[in-house]
């Protein structure tokens, strides 16, 4: 199968199966998943650590811990998302989920389409750190988190402003977080972070969760 159909299906089975679970799936069993997801994400990053820094070294232990603390915090606080409005805590979550991963969803088919229609190619973000990314990919991410933030206005009750705000700030400190997982992954000499094999062409785990390691704790307090 080719290379970007394969994971354009498999990223839209893993987004329905995602979408399901927070919808049907009893509130109590939200705080579990994220810390088994933490758990994964903090073993990925330690297995990819030991390939640039000695295990038994003071710098490992160090590196580890800090990776860690960025990590667990990060994501943990899409449990405190699930705590919004009581009995609808799940569709909060799945507000926030949905306006990080759509961006990257909107980064990646913009800078794909717009890469296909520029003679010139892609005006490329930061070639340094992540050769992929580019201006064109950033403005779909732009686009389509701040369509999809006003897409929950029933839910949030914002305001058209304070909707695309949160759009904007998601897919901007999505990226970020994507960057930095980016450089990373270039520091340690890997193309993508895949220490376990379910995936599928969409890489490791971290490179499924790296948009989520800033922006819901960055927005939480904005809600």
């Amino acid at each position: 199968m080719n290379p970007v159909a394969k994971r354009v299906l498999t990223g839209l089975s893993i987004a329905a199966v995602v979408i399901a679970a927070i919808v049907f799936a009893p509130k109590c069993l939200f705080a579990p998943v994220i810390l088994a997801l933490i758990a994964l994400a903090v073993v990925e990053y330690a297995a990819l650590l030991k390939v640039k820094v000695p295990v038994k070294s003071v710098g490992f232990a160090a590196a580890l811990v800090v990776g860690a603390l960025v990590i667990g915090c990060g994501l943990w606080s899409l449990v405190r998302w699930s705590a919004i409005g009581g009995d609808q805590g799940g569709l909060w979550l799945l507000y926030i989920v949905a306006i990080v991963k759509f961006s990257d969803v909107g980064g990646f088919a913009f800078g794909l389409t717009s890469a296909k229609l520029l003679k010139g190619g892609n005006h490329k973000l930061c070639p340094s750190v992540s050769p992929g990314k580019s201006w064109e990919g950033l403005a779909g991410s732009l686009i389509l988190s701040s369509v999809v933030s006003c897409c929950f206005l029933a839910l949030t009750h914002f305001g058209i402003g304070k909707a695309l705000a949160f759009g904007v700030a998601a897919a901007l400190v999505g990226t970020f977080g994507d960057l930095v997982e980016s450089k990373f992954k270039r520091w340690v000499g890997v193309k993508d972070s895949s220490a376990f094999k379910f995936t599928n062409g969409m890489g490791g785990i971290l490179d499924m969760l790296d948009s989520l390691l800033f922006a819901p704790a960055v927005l939480l307090p904005f809600v």
